[in-house]
């Protein structure tokens, strides 16, 4: 049997969602052990130009919440970007799993050709609900989900691939 659009979507998106929410706890844990300033790390980037820690995880919460209201047509809920501590990252990391559990598997199941419709750099994109999944949610999603990984690494946190993968 082949793999839905709803399995390969929602528990995907959770998975990683599930990963970063263990990443902060992490986090949390080294900030603690070495007695470190927690808004320090929150801030942290791997570049100048690059989006910290905190928006890295409201951009993989927004990724997600985008790519389940795009496929299956529901709206998705709004939250703002002020989140400023681990607890506060947790709770929009939580808030956005429940959305996705919510969402049933009839509302995105069978959408694999319908025309999923975004403006990106003030440009429209047009492309095939299967398409959207495979070529720019899940790849977009990922990006911040690593990047918070990188961060998190590159400050000294202690994680692995295994932290990574989930496992």
């Amino acid at each position: 049997m082949p793999i839905t659009l709803h399995q390969a979507s929602i528990p995907f998106l959770i998975r990683g969602l599930q990963t970063l929410s263990t990443l902060l706890d992490k986090a949390e844990q080294h900030t603690d052990e070495h007695k470190l300033d927690t808004t320090e790390l929150i801030g942290a980037r791997l570049f100048d130009d690059m989006y910290p820690l905190s928006a890295q995880i409201q951009r993989a919460s927004d990724t997600a919440k985008a790519t389940a209201s795009r496929l299956s047509d529901l709206a998705a809920p709004n939250f703002p970007d002020d989140e400023t501590s681990f607890d506060e990252l947790q709770a929009r990391i939580n808030k956005t799993i429940v959305f996705l559990e919510g969402i049933p598997a009839d509302a995105i199941d069978g959408q694999e050709e319908r025309k999923v419709k975004m403006i990106l750099r003030g440009e429209e994109h047009s492309m095939s609900g299967q398409t959207y999944l495979t070529q720019f949610g899940l790849p977009n999603f990922m990006f911040h989900v690593v990047t918070a990984y990188g961060i998190l690494r590159h400050k000294g946190v202690k994680l692995g691939k295994m932290d990574y993968l989930g496992l």
